[in-house]
């Protein structure tokens, strides 16, 4: 057993749905991102059942995975989605998304993007300064608009994850502190252009307990009524996002504990409930397939140099983040301890350290949990092509993205005259 549903072991050989991976490394070559629609289905299904009759709005964190045949399957879902920049805007819409179910995050929203969003009709924009509800209020006048706004209110909650992905405490560069926010919506006056018409946190990333989600709930909560108490019509409450998943020994929530600990927090408000998954959507419903290049002994060390590297998948150089790796074939040679690493120049490109495996030159291997925050933070470094992305849907076989090549890499320089 792999321990991931979709990507199970048949007669020693690692599939996913209906599909070895083998097949895929022939057709496609390597390194090659996969997913399965299976496991995207459900896991959006689960978070969609969980709120039961609860007033709700998934909107899937775009950056997560930002491939539009992904986004399409959520859209055709029913899923809004949550957006960091115009470019993210302009994939939820080329992917059948509704802007009308799209909020906009980050710290940096320039007037373009914003203009580009308030023609898209998004439904809110959540903003994370007072500067930037000035600079929005202006061009929402300069364009006869009005900009519907929530406030991303900074609850100072120790999300208890990774320093790089913690986002709620008072010292992280999000969201505004609760009095400044509950100021800003008593002077909603003076914001002719502007419509406040939610409220709005997010604590971190990769969350493993419920309890930072309660703490900041309740500061959300104790808001909320401070503004209604004051006549203030709030008319949605975004929770963020968060939720992490299985990666090595974590227990995280499963997603009907997670939505059911929230619905349970709110049962006595009757503002419409968003979330913003991106993670725990897509995480384990994806793999990187790579193949052995070298198998190389020293006194010291044994390595396993394979064709992706960490300009395909970050997480490990930039958070020493674990992923499981598997042999896509399993044999009963002798196992050794390796690293395994990949060909770029840099000590830190590595994608997993210590792992017993029986390599062979040519061997693929199977990066785990790679479907958030890889081929969506994915670079050219070292002039390294990205790699190919493909769907699995049971037994048939979806190019998504095709391998980039070096032409297309190069066409948009120039050398000097």
């Amino acid at each position: 057993m792999s321990g991931f549903p979709e990507f199970i072991y048949r007669d020693n050989e690692l599939f996913v749905e209906s599909v070895p991976l083998k097949q895929i490394a022939d057709e496609f070559g390597t390194p090659c991102y996969i997913y399965s629609r299976s496991a995207l289905t459900k896991a959006y299904q689960e978070f969609d059942s969980s709120f039961a009759s609860r007033d709700h709005l998934i909107c899937y964190a775009v950056k997560a995975n930002s491939n539009i045949a992904i986004l399409n399957l959520f859209a055709q879902l029913g899923s809004g989605f949550d957006i960091v920049s115009g470019g993210e805007l302009l994939r939820v819409i080329k992917a059948g998304g509704d802007p009308g179910k799209t909020v906009f995050s980050g710290v940096g929203k320039n007037v373009n993007e914003m203009r580009m969003a308030l023609d898209a009709n998004i439904l809110c924009f959540n903003v994370e300064s007072e500067a930037e509800l000035l600079a929005l209020n202006q061009i929402a006048e300069d364009m006869d608009k009005i900009a519907p706004v929530s406030l991303r209110v900074n609850p100072d909650v120790d999300a208890k994850t990774h320093p790089y992905i913690s986002t709620g405490l008072k010292e992280n560069k999000f969201g505004i502190p609760a009095s400044e926010a509950e100021r800003i919506y008593k002077s909603a006056h003076r914001y002719a252009h502007i419509r406040f018409t939610g409220l709005d946190c997010h604590i971190g990333s990769q969350l493993t307990d419920l309890e930072p989600f309660m703490q900041a709930g309740n500061k959300m909560l104790d808001l909320l009524n401070k503004l209604q108490s004051q006549g203030l019509e709030i008319e949605h409450l975004d929770l963020g996002g968060g939720l992490g998943i299985r990666y090595a020994n974590e227990t995280p929530p499963t997603i009907k504990e997670y939505v059911s600990a929230l619905c349970a927090k709110t049962h006595q408000i009757k503002q419409r409930l968003l979330i913003e998954p991106g993670r725990s959507l897509v995480g384990n419903s994806g793999i990187l397939l790579t193949r052995v290049e070298y198998l190389k002994h020293t006194p010291a060390r044994n390595f396993a140099i394979v064709d992706a590297a960490m300009n395909d998948l970050m997480r490990p150089a930039l958070y020493d983040a674990y992923h499981e790796i598997l042999p896509v074939t399993e044999n009963n040679g002798e196992c050794k301890n390796y690293q395994i690493v990949g060909p770029v120049c840099e000590t830190g490109d590595f994608l997993g350290h210590d792992r017993r495996l029986s390599l062979a030159h040519g061997n693929l291997l199977a990066i785990m949990s790679a479907g958030a925050y890889g081929m969506s933070m994915s670079s050219n470094y070292n002039t390294r092509p990205r790699a190919a992305e493909v769907m699995i849907d049971k037994s048939t076989v979806h190019i998504i993205r095709q391998r980039e090549t070096i032409d297309q890499l190069i066409a948009t320089e120039q050398v000097l005259p």
